[in-house]
């Protein structure tokens, strides 16, 4: 497949993914703020469920894969500095996928939610990590 197809398609799947990034926290901001076991909390859950599930799981698998695929087809671009601060943001990125999971499931359980002023904190951290990598990828200023 072209090298152009390839990323073309990477950058879909990190739009879905970034999607369901900045929206999931925020859903559990306004859950957070609802009674549990309430008729909104049980929406907010399936809300929540099926967003990671159905879309930002699968969005991230295909992020991460045609990501690898462009490296494979242009592997010099592993040699470049602004692509390892590149990766290294997108493995932190990872990191928080797995760390909104994991609130899900709490918030899912009903374990002990944080406050929604602390989800708001969290729904800040997506977008801060998608500066640094838009820069490193558009820019590539070292």
């Amino acid at each position: 497949m072209d090298y152009q197809w390839v990323k073309a398609l990477h950058l879909i799947s990190v739009f879905a993914w970034m999607a369901g990034l900045l929206y999931l926290p925020r859903l559990f901001v306004y859950h957070a703020m609802v009674e549990i076991g309430s008729a909104r909390a049980l929406t907010f859950k399936l809300m929540e469920r099926r967003l990671l599930k159905g879309i930002m799981n699968p969005a991230m698998i295909f992020s991460w894969a045609f990501g690898l695929w462009m490296l494979h087809l242009n592997p010099g671009l592993l040699s470049m500095p602004w692509m390892w601060i590149k990766l290294s943001c997108v493995v932190l990125m990872t990191g928080l996928h797995m760390v909104f999971s994991r609130m899900r499931r709490k918030l899912e359980a009903d374990e002990d939610p944080l406050k929604h002023t602390a989800y708001r904190i969290w729904n800040e951290m997506p977008f801060l990590l998608l500066i640094i990598i838009v820069v490193m990828a558009v820019v590539e200023p070292f």
